[in-house]
């Protein structure tokens, strides 16, 4: 048996499911990131499970649903061996372009409706808002998941990219397993005030953007529908400004004899067993490297060491456009 299948689970928050110590994020098999290969995303997903992976990770937006399909197409004969975690909110056109969030009550069960039929089941392990709905207040999204709870098509609420007010205020509604927040050694603003209070109120974390994006591997936008090419970290004078932090982690972790990506994986999950890191692996080659983090183990002065080189402060650029900064609710 490998050392993948016999990695300790992690408890998603206090009422949450017991989960492999690193969850395979989706996103990137709809073309978010360019062009994706169907039979390699389903031999990815597939080996996944194989190796112990059960929290898959979507979003009904993703390829505008061409992910949930592709989630079905995998899963047809093994439903019962993973948890489904789907952000539903984001409004798309036609062409891709975002239109904004919708998260009221009506828009939760229609958006759910069409989850289930896509994927092809009778419930969802974990249900979220992609993003906090600033027309609506978060007790009514969370009062319309938890009706849906109570009917049985919704097992679990988790959250994504909200901020500690709002966090506490949906707590309060129903119990919450996990916030979905970008966590990386690049990207540490949750710990000041977010991680507090979840720790607080035994809500989990599933972290995305541990490699933010493949910076942090030295991965560049190679395609028009790449989304990271919108983002500052990969732009101009910052694009040439981190990619001295990438030396510099590359280094590191060759001394250590692992990957860039494997040690910044391991960073994260060496920060708290309450987080689970959300890997966005499009390869069967990419996903094996991912899972050689479980076997990576780092003393606090390496992890101290591993800081002071990557730092969060003199990384250039934010992790999203100003625009989109300025609406997260996690970033106020």
């Amino acid at each position: 048996m490998t050392t993948a299948v016999l990695a300790e689970r992690r408890k998603l928050g206090k009422s949450g499911p017991a989960v492999f110590p690193i969850a395979l994020g989706c996103m990137g098999m709809s073309g978010m990131y360019g062009p994706a290969d169907e039979p390699e995303s389903l031999a990815t997903i597939h080996a996944a499970i194989d190796a112990g992976v059960n929290l898959l990770d979507t979003g009904d937006f993703y390829g505008m649903g061409h992910n949930e399909m592709l989630l079905a197409k995998a899963l047809r004969f093994q439903r019962e061996d993973v948890l489904l975690s789907v952000k539903f909110g984001a409004q798309r056109g036609p062409s891709g372009v975002w239109l904004g969030y919708d998260a009221r009550p009506a828009a939760v069960q229609t958006a759910l409706a069409y989850s289930l039929r896509r994927l092809g089941v009778e419930y969802i392990d974990i249900y979220r808002p992609s993003r906090l709905d600033p027309q609506v207040p978060i007790e009514d999204t969370i009062g319309a998941i938890q009706r849906m709870v109570e009917a049985g098509y919704v097992r679990h609420i988790g959250l994504s990219e909200m901020g500690p007010e709002t966090i506490r205020r949906a707590a309060a509604v129903h119990p919450i397993v996990d916030l979905q927040i970008e966590y990386s050694l690049v990207s540490r603003g949750p710990e000041k005030k977010i991680f507090p209070v979840l720790d607080e109120l035994g809500i989990g974390v599933t972290a995305y953007g541990v490699l933010s994006r493949g910076l942090l591997t030295g991965s560049r936008p190679t395609a028009k529908s790449d989304i990271r090419g919108h983002f500052p970290r990969f732009q101009g004078e910052n694009r040439a400004r981190n990619e001295q932090l990438v030396g510099r982690l590359k280094k590191l972790a060759a001394d250590k004899g692992v990957t860039a990506a494997q040690l910044a994986t391991a960073w994260v999950m060496a920060k708290s067993k309450t987080i689970v890191p959300v890997m966005g692996a499009r390869t069967q080659a990419q996903l094996a490297e991912t899972l050689k983090a479980l076997e990576v183990r780092l003393t606090p002065a390496e992890i101290a060491a591993l800081e002071a080189e990557v730092s969060a402060e003199a990384v250039a650029g934010t992790r999203y456009d100003s625009n989109q900064m300025k609406v997260l609710d996690s970033e106020k």
